[in-house]
């Protein structure tokens, strides 16, 4: 999809305002539910994906079964919020020994298991909105020994509500953000209260960002309501 395209900076390649968000993704649902909803903590439209069962509920990108992203961005970011139960998503990559490997990370595993194919890791998700930072170059080398080329494809599980998926070259702070890659979108100037607001917002996404770089890999800090079922 993208490997013949110039890439740096920002790749997204979902965000949950717009016509049609799910332009690049394809959707599976099996007693669930994958939808938009208005979420009342942003005030904004946002994607939903609830189901009984993880495994079966789900959205994945590029929705061809043998296309590619071809990605080659080495950091893959999710703004998405915890709905306090179980939840999982997974990244395919390609090495170069020519080998797929595909990272899976949950809030309902303990540790950390490296397998040939596929390595699964835990990670801690603060209550509400959180942005995960996955450095995809950086696990592929310390799992695999090997050196990542791009990524190839995304699976997105119940249960979470996200508001934009994308790759970027480096980690940015949250200055360097364009407005509509932020956690909290801005309230603008309209008077010293809504500015106050937007603030302690700011404040409060810096501070969750910060914290997740260091949970991907570590227990969760809190057990989710709903057993998974796989």
């Amino acid at each position: 999809m993208f490997r013949n395209k110039h890439q740096s900076g920002f790749i997204s390649i979902f965000y949950s305002v717009g016509s049609n968000p799910l332009t690049l993704w394809g959707t599976k649902v099996r007693n669930g539910h994958i939808k938009r909803v208005a979420d009342d903590e942003i005030k904004s439209l946002v994607l939903e994906i609830c189901g009984t069962n993880v495994a079966t509920t789900y959205m994945y990108c590029p929705e061809e079964e043998r296309g590619s992203l071809g990605i080659r961005l080495p950091f893959f970011v999710m703004i998405i919020k915890n709905m306090k139960k179980y939840f999982t998503f997974e990244v395919t990559v390609l090495d170069d020994k020519d080998m797929r490997r595909r990272f899976r990370v949950s809030n309902y595993q303990s540790t950390t298991r490296v397998r040939p194919f596929q390595c699964s890791m835990p990670i801690g998700l603060n209550a509400g909105w959180n942005q995960i930072q996955f450095n995809v170059a950086d696990f592929t080398r310390r799992a695999y020994g090997s050196n990542y080329l791009e990524t190839t494809r995304l699976q997105i599980h119940a249960n979470c509500r996200i508001r934009r998926i994308y790759f970027s070259d480096r980690l940015y702070s949250e200055d360097e953000l364009p407005q509509d890659f932020k956690l909290y979108m801005p309230l603008g100037n309209e008077n010293v209260k809504h500015v106050a607001a937007a603030a302690k917002r700011a404040s409060i996404a810096a501070e969750r960002r910060a914290s997740i770089l260091g949970k991907v890999g570590q227990p969760p800090s809190e057990k989710p309501s709903e057993p998974p079922v796989e």
